[in-house]
């Protein structure tokens, strides 16, 4: 029988401002909650943290929008200078219709407006901010993973995690931006089924489908809970971080 698997929110995590350091953060959290890290265990992240602590707001007061800008923003009615952020936060833009804008974002992922957000982004003294991604959010999982295994311990997985739409499909789903010491996929091409037919394509994004249930105690709005600890997730494939989830632009069927 597999072991349980669990998801438990971790409370107490106060507004995280430019410049604060996650780690003791957290552990000072999930201690709080009387809970514990484990071998094994995995700490999955909300990006707008991880963002916010790296101090990635953006003043749209101070962005000026390019020409290419402004005919994307008459063609999605999304502001402009947003629209300005978003270009300089990708390689191309994939669609632009009313009300949607989907780009390959610079560290390969397809997403809508370069992942750029307003929500849950405070404001003040007339500053109109938005939050971008991580630069980096393998090194940004890793980094986390080697603080609080300073703290604790204990290295824990760490993945870093976002909402995306997905095609044809209505709703978000959270995914991984960024591991770090958790197999991101695995591969199980050449196992055999129930049957003892050979598996050929099966390739487990491990590291979404953990995000994906993360999410669920995680929430998606106003719930003030931005890091999940995982408990029972069990692998035994190689370490990989978030980029082998991304598709090679050679088999991208959708570009």
């Amino acid at each position: 029988m597999a072991a349980p698997l669990s998801f438990t929110a971790i409370t107490g995590i106060p507004a995280i401002a430019a410049g604060d350091d996650l780690a003791p953060i957290i552990a000072n959290a999930i201690e709080a909650a009387g809970l514990a890290v484990n071998e094994g265990d995995v700490l999955v992240v909300a990006q707008k943290i991880v963002s916010k602590a790296e101090d990635r707001f953006a003043d749209l007061r101070e962005v000026v929008p390019s020409a290419r800008a402004r005919e994307l923003s008459q063609i999605t009615g999304k502001d402009a200078r947003v629209v300005e952020l978003v270009l300089s936060e990708s390689t191309v833009v994939l669609r632009a219709v009313p009300n949607v804008l989907i780009v390959r974002h610079r560290l390969g992922y397809v997403m809508a407006n370069a992942g750029i957000d307003r929500s849950n982004v405070a404001s003040a003294d007339g500053e109109e901010r938005v939050l971008l991604l991580p630069l980096d959010p393998d090194v940004s999982a890793e980094r986390l993973r080697t603080g609080l295994h300073t703290l604790t311990g204990i290295a824990p997985g760490v993945i870093v995690s976002d909402s995306f739409g997905r095609p044809w499909r209505t709703g978000v789903v959270n995914v991984a931006l960024g591991t770090a010491g958790v197999p991101s996929l695995i591969d199980r091409r050449g196992e055999t089924d129930l049957y003892g037919r050979k598996l050929e394509i099966t390739q487990v994004a491990f590291a979404d489908a953990l995000t994906a249930g993360a999410a669920l105690v995680m929430g998606e709005g106003a719930e003030g809970t931005p890091a999940v600890l995982v408990r029972g997730a069990q692998h035994d494939a190689p370490l990989a971080n978030a980029q082998a989830l991304i598709r090679p632009f050679a088999e991208d069927l959708f570009q």
